[in-house]
């Protein structure tokens, strides 16, 4: 930890996010285990991925959305509700726009594309959060850096169940499990350069950090709904509730358990 403390802001956020990376990295790989699988096995997993995104949303999007607006002083409803809004019409409307355009050769091609976006824009606030809180440690006391390595290892331990959401329902989706892990592991990537960014602009970010989660929050819903939901539940409806309920179940206890 002596070390750690001693090396600069952004190369602690740095290697804390890589770390974060890692475990989604780790969470995708699960998926080449995939073809051991049947199918009524599938349909839970997807159910699970789609239980896990539903808590992700609340629990780690909204709820730190709500504290963020409450400790500077404002008003958390108009926030998140515009927030949550506008990302689920991101979603939408990409969905409208896609098909039109005819971008993609077929629906499970599409239903890809907006599940990995709605995960790597989730994974975007997360890893300014990191940012922002190694760039926040005040004269590096410890307490500061023991909390912001906490808020690390906790995201961290969340995102493993994450890479999976991806990588199973892309390789359910008959893509390649290379490509199916490939595609679930960089969505993480990403928290690594937004880590960098919240070291560097702790300000800026720390204000716009409620709004980014809340669109997050209203991406994942939005996908959950469109893609994930119906396709586990068009295989088997208990399969699917089970799944579902599992999975969030999950992903609220890292999230309490975790802080």
């Amino acid at each position: 930890m002596e070390w750690f403390s001693s090396l600069q802001p952004w190369l602690q956020s740095l290697l804390a996010t890589i770390f974060t990376y890692g475990m989604t990295a780790a969470g995708a790989a699960l998926v080449f285990f995939s073809k051991k699988f049947n199918q009524r096995v599938l349909t839970v997993m997807m159910g699970l991925a789609g239980g896990i995104m539903i808590a992700a949303s609340f629990f780690s999007l909204l709820m730190p959305a709500i504290e963020n607006c409450e400790s500077t002083g404002r008003s958390p409803a108009p926030i998140l509700t515009i927030g949550f809004l506008a990302g689920g019409a991101f979603i939408v409307v990409s969905d409208i726009v896609m098909n039109r355009m005819n971008t993609f050769k077929n629906a499970r091609s599409k239903s890809g594309f907006l599940l990995t976006a709605a995960v790597t824009l989730h994974n975007i606030p997360e890893g300014l959060a990191v940012g922002v809180a190694f760039g926040s440690v005040v004269a590096g006391t410890q307490s500061s850096l023991i909390a912001a390595v906490m808020l690390a290892v906790g995201i961290g331990i969340q995102n493993f169940p994450e890479g999976l959401c991806i990588s199973l329902p892309l390789r359910n989706q008959g893509m390649s499990i290379g490509k199916a892990f490939f595609i679930g592991q960089m969505s993480g990537a990403v928290e690594i350069v937004a880590g960098i960014i919240g070291v560097f602009a702790v300000a800026a970010v720390s204000a716009l950090l409620p709004w980014a989660l809340a669109f997050s929050a209203g991406a994942m819903i939005a996908v959950v709904c469109s893609e994930l939901i119906p396709a586990s539940f068009a295989e088997s409806k208990s399969s699917a509730s089970i799944g579902v309920m599992l999975g969030f179940a999950l992903m609220m206890f890292l999230d309490v358990f975790l802080g």
